[in-house]
């Protein structure tokens, strides 16, 4: 019969496991308006605390000083780079309304010196299922295209609008990552002793984690920086209108594993071709496939490493997915998970196995024993 303090001690300990889970989850609602802020401090910490450890060894252990010294280096590398481009991308993008608006940039005669290019079979085509309509292709065109630069400038404005909001949220995260670079180790030492998992387990995923947000960073934001600079730059290069919007938008869309930049510069490529700007077209598509293409198949496998290499479709699927349900902080969240979910189950398989191999090992060595004890020597 179980005793009664025993009874006790189980309803104490699951009244505090209900506690620990109730206090987490308000704490969680309390850092929700500030969430980004939170996330890209962690993140910052995750990526740069290894340096800030390094340098304040150097430092004669100032770590203060390391810290301060890491924290306006990413300042100024990331967060007035991020603002300057965030002002330009307003500005371009409302001189682009305005010349689309005035027609300045006229929709329907691209589209129609585009038709008039094309072979006679694809025109036939185009007249046999109602897409020879200009007037209408032009509307739904150009619609789309103001609505889109409409939804690009609205949000850059608005960013601008609440610039205070803004500025309380960066300085939320500069704040945290502060603390973060200097203490990181003991606050991660503290995470490790508090987690409810067996020591092997919590550390294969702690390490795991750590390693998986390192190698997205590296594997995400530097490709896409990449790819969309030499991207812009080429169009810039070129005399594409827009070529920021579209160099930012190869960027975004180079999340996209293998093909997201196609999106961009291959629709651009085709237009130049049916134009008769065929060197413009060429160079274009050179580039496109030699140099922007083989920017992910050459750095990503790099920056990433064999160790977090997850299949393609479980990057596209769970970058989108990140992206719909936690906006830009969603393409760090969302491959961050899948890859943990991988860590898991993989995890179990090899528990089951293990414990597959000792029963096995326990099932032979007591053959062995009956058969001693049966033939006896």
């Amino acid at each position: 019969m179980e005793s009664p303090r025993r009874r006790t001690f189980e309803v104490e300990d699951g009244g505090f496991i209900a506690l620990v889970i109730f206090i987490t989850l308000a704490f969680a609602y309390l850092l929700a308006p500030y969430f980004g802020a939170v996330l890209w401090g962690v993140v910052a910490a995750i990526m740069f605390q290894p340096m800030t450890a390094k340098l304040s060894v150097r430092l004669g252990g100032h770590s203060n000083l390391a810290t301060s010294l890491v924290l306006l280096l990413l300042i100024a590398v990331f967060v007035v780079p991020t603002i300057l481009l965030g002002i330009n991308l307003v500005n371009e993008a409302t001189a682009l309304y305005g010349k689309l608006t005035s027609g300045q940039i006229d929709i329907g005669a691209m589209l129609h010196d585009l038709q008039s290019a094309l072979p006679q079979s694809v025109r036939r085509f185009i007249t046999q299922y109602g897409l020879s309509d200009l007037e209408k292709l032009r509307a739904e065109f150009g619609s789309s295209i103001t609505t889109g630069l409409q939804a690009v400038a609205g949000r850059l404005l608005s960013v601008g609008q609440g610039a205070l909001s803004f500025m309380a949220g960066l300085g939320v995260m500069l704040y945290l990552s502060f603390f973060l670079l200097r203490d990181g180790q003991r606050y991660g030492d503290l995470v490790r002793e508090s987690l409810p998992l067996n020591r092997d387990t919590r550390d294969s995923l702690i390490d795991h984690f750590l390693l998986v947000v390192r190698a997205t960073m590296r594997g995400t934001v530097v490709v896409a920086v990449v790819q969309g600079a030499v991207g812009g730059i080429l169009f810039s290069l070129l005399g594409i209108e827009g070529a920021l919007i579209w160099g930012v938008l190869m960027g975004f869309l180079s999340l996209l594993p293998a093909v997201g930049t196609g999106f961009v510069w291959v629709p651009v490529a085709v237009y130049l071709f049916a134009t008769g700007e065929m060197g413009k077209a060429a160079i274009l598509v050179f580039c496109g496939v030699f140099i922007i293409g083989m920017v992910d198949n050459v750095l990503r496998p790099i920056l990433v490493g064999r160790d977090t290499r997850m299949p393609d479709f479980v990057v596209l699927i769970s970058t989108l997915s990140g992206l719909e349900l936690f906006g830009l902080n969603g393409f760090i969240i969302g491959p961050v998970i899948a890859a943990l979910f991988m860590a898991v189950w993989n995890q179990q398989r090899e528990r089951k196995l293990a414990m597959a191999a000792e029963m096995a090992a326990a099932d032979s060595s007591t053959e062995a024993t009956e058969e001693t004890a049966a033939h006896p020597s």
